[in-house]
């Protein structure tokens, strides 16, 4: 049986799919169309980030020469960086009243 933060940050295939629909389909990154999946989180698991459409954008995975989700969780400490604040920039373009505050699990 799951623990209540690991139900909480899971992502639901609602929320997939409003997020895929949202982000049209394409990596909000660099734009790639191909081998995307809604399933990024920008307040990470490990950390508490709920598996709510505020915080999951769609990223490309490793099969793409970009590999979005592989730098935004494993890249240099540059590239986590920049990828971060592109996320962050672009979830509050979306959710005006978006704030990191509301991403984490809390009891």
């Amino acid at each position: 049986m799951k623990s209540r933060r690991a139900k909480a940050t899971d992502i639901p295939q609602k929320v997939k799919e409003a997020v895929w629909e949202r982000d049209n389909g394409r990596c909000v990154v660099c734009g790639n169309a191909h081998n995307v999946m809604p399933n990024a989180h920008f307040i990470p698991r490990s950390q508490g980030g709920l598996g709510i459409e505020e915080n999951i954008v769609t990223l490309c995975s490793n099969l793409t020469p970009n590999c979005c989700h592989y730098k935004f969780d494993h890249g240099t400490k540059q590239e986590r960086t920049e990828i971060g604040q592109t996320i962050e920039r672009y979830l509050k373009s979306k959710y005006p009243d978006w704030d990191k505050l509301k991403l984490k699990y809390r009891r």
